[in-house]
């Protein structure tokens, strides 16, 4: 009779803060193509978290400083729902920062997609 041998637990991907994965640090090369062409002043990856609620905060993958506007950069290689609502509510609770959420297009490039919520004045 043959021994059966437990067969291990594929191991997810794990999220490690601060640190960037393979998509992000390929768009990280070009904010910095960029940056040399004078498009973006600078860059910072995570360097900002929102409060979107009580205990419900987003933290995006990069906060990119053009010389017009603060643009923040969401890089996935797929959206999730929670990530998705999270980056739309950010969007809307921060319209002076300008959302973009960025994936690699298949043949090369990114696609990209903006979102931007309507500025409203106090009291309209």
């Amino acid at each position: 009779m043959r021994k059966r041998h437990a067969i291990p637990p594929v191991r997810k991907a794990q999220y490690c803060r601060g640190r960037m994965n393979k998509t992000e640090a390929r768009y990280a090369e070009r904010l910095e193509v960029l940056k040399a062409a004078g498009d973006v002043l600078g860059w910072h990856f995570e360097g900002v978290t929102l409060r979107l609620a009580k205990r419900t905060t987003y933290t995006p993958d990069f906060m990119v400083i053009k010389p017009d506007c603060i643009e923040i950069h969401e890089v996935k290689g797929f959206w999730r729902d929670d990530a998705r609502v999270k980056w739309k509510t950010a969007a809307e609770m921060f319209p002076w920062f300008r959302f973009l959420a960025i994936q690699e297009a298949k043949g090369g490039g990114w696609k990209i997609e903006i979102y931007e919520a309507a500025l409203t004045k106090e009291g309209e």
